[in-house]
């Protein structure tokens, strides 16, 4: 299992593999084209309340990523579709945030090499 993390602004590759969105809404001022996305499903990301409540504040990382991990726990469908693209091969988690490190794409890889 292979799973790397990107931002969506940064050039699709061909070592990329599967480019999955992990962000609720659509990336700003990026178009379907040039994101490359081959997977998109909002249900894997975190919940609207979660996204606001985080702000990307660092003092609420571990918080984030505990109450996050709980809403991936109580969604196996989701969970399921996205376990069945990283099986077929190397899978790229990409997101739109600034913050390069402490975002639901990394937390999510974290979760996902943990339980996969």
């Amino acid at each position: 299992m292979t799973i790397a993390v990107k931002r969506v602004y940064e050039a699709p590759a061909a070592g990329d593999g599967a480019r999955v969105l992990v962000d609720r809404l659509w990336p700003r001022g990026i178009s379907k084209d040039r994101a490359k996305i081959d997977y998109w499903d909002r249900d894997v990301t975190p919940s609207d309340e979660l996204r606001k409540w985080y702000r990307h504040e660092h003092r609420k990382w571990s918080e984030f990523k505990r109450r996050y991990f709980a809403e991936l726990d109580d969604n196996p469908v989701a969970l399921g579709k996205l376990r069945a693209v990283i099986a077929a091969g190397p899978v790229t988690l990409v997101f739109s945030s600034k913050e390069s490190d402490l975002n639901n794409a990394h937390a999510l890889k974290e979760y996902l090499e943990r339980c996969v």
